[in-house]
């Protein structure tokens, strides 16, 4: 353990595999996200490590001889925890346990764990327990490797798998009331929805941390909780905003993120409900982010699963203030070499040609925000002459003071 600031961090190390399926500079990607994972979660990232394989290794994920190098590192360095990039299968994770004798945890579980740390409402609290019981039934056996060590006495291989079976029962039985009573708070939640009367709902989407929270805050005149680190935000929060004399419902959702653990996806229905049961998709995008174009897709695969991909959208591109260009005839892209460039400049990017309305902002900073709102008004506006259109003249759009 690392004690900062009165505040005490695990020493953790990270472990990933360039495979046919991912590249070096994909493994480098996601290791940096890894680690950001850890820190949210508590961690200080010690060492990197990774190995070239076709695939993962089906009983220790990493070979034979990579996991003896990790073995002497954890040893002589009082690692606490070591961390894999995949999620790991019950057989694996077992296997590793054995070996290293430290704490494992893949990045599924890191995913849950940060989640049951941020999760505030009974609602939140309840999604995060179903989808850790539903991770961890599986895994239950190596829970009881204690008892492996002590068998070949008379007796003992019985009773470890009575309470395994117990333990099962007792999961199933808990997963089950779960789902029963998400169930019902899904059905409260719907009923809630149609009794928001006739209003435009536009949803706020994107990856973790591209600042959708600061964003809410600052359209909607709220105080959703923001910060700089992953998940900040798991309740769903619904704001009415008017802009210029023209209201319409504004809902921030929890963010998304590349290899989300499918046991989210499935007991947060209900708050992605709010994304595919809005009018128009707001997605924030970190255009700092030099994967941001990867987050865009990740997000675009999570509507697609949710049957939101059709909807009308607006792209918002975030943090400008932090963006710098790379310049297409350098071939140093070391950050010496990058430059800012100015707001007109950005709008002339390739990014700014989509199919999607576009615009730039920075919500930390304030800035083009005019430009977003104005946007916002026309798009909502589109959508209730549609719906409404014999009290539309009532709407005009003007600029706050």
């Amino acid at each position: 353990m690392i004690e900062k600031n009165n505040i005490k961090y695990e020493r953790v190390i990270l472990v990933g595999l360039i495979t046919q399926h991912q590249t070096e500079d994909k493994l480098k990607e996601y290791m940096g996200e890894l680690e950001f994972l850890a820190y949210t979660a508590g961690a200080e990232t010690i060492q990197y490590f990774t190995q070239k394989l076709p695939q993962p290794d089906s009983k220790t994920f990493v070979g034979s001889g990579k996991l003896k190098e990790i073995k002497e590192f954890v040893d002589e360095n009082d690692i606490d925890t070591v961390i894999f990039d995949d999620e790991l299968s019950p057989s694996q994770l077992k296997n590793i346990e054995r070996v290293l004798e430290r704490k494992i945890i893949d990045r599924t579980n890191l995913i849950l764990d940060i989640f049951a740390q941020r999760a505030e409402t009974s609602y939140a609290r309840t999604q995060v327990e179903l989808a850790q019981y539903e991770y961890l039934l599986p895994r239950l056996t190596r829970m009881w490797t204690h008892l492996e060590r002590q068998r070949g006495g008379i007796g003992m291989r019985g009773p470890g798998e009575t309470q395994i079976q117990t333990d099962r029962r007792i999961i199933r039985d808990r997963i089950a009331l779960l789902k029963n009573k998400l169930q019902s708070i899904d059905k409260q939640m719907a009923t809630q929805r149609k009794n928001r009367g006739e209003l435009i709902r536009v949803a706020l989407v994107g990856y973790t941390n591209v600042g959708k929270s600061t964003l809410m805050n600052l359209i909607s005149k709220s105080n959703v909780f923001a910060e700089n680190k992953l998940f900040a935000t798991l309740d769903t929060t619904v704001r009415k905003v008017v802009i210029g004399n023209l209201p319409f419902l504004l809902t921030d959702t929890v963010g998304f993120i590349r290899k989300l653990p499918t046991q989210l996806v499935e007991s947060f229905k209900s708050t992605l409900d709010e994304v595919r049961e809005a009018d128009l998709i707001l997605h924030v995008i970190d255009i700092s982010h030099e994967s941001f174009e990867d987050h865009i897709n990740s997000v675009n695969e999570i509507l697609k699963e949710i049957k939101a991909i059709d909807k009308p959208m607006i792209l918002v591109f975030n943090k400008i203030d932090q963006f710098k260009f790379v310049p297409k005839a350098e071939d140093d892209l070391s950050e010496d070499k990058r430059e800012n460039i100015s707001l007109s400049e950005m709008e002339r990017m390739w990014v700014a040609k989509s199919e999607y309305p576009t615009v730039f902002i920075s919500a930390k900073k304030k800035k083009n925000i005019v430009q977003l709102k104005k946007l916002l008004y026309e798009e909502v506006k589109k959508i209730h002459t549609k719906r409404y259109p014999y009290n539309n003249f009532l709407f005009e759009y003007y600029e706050e003071e």
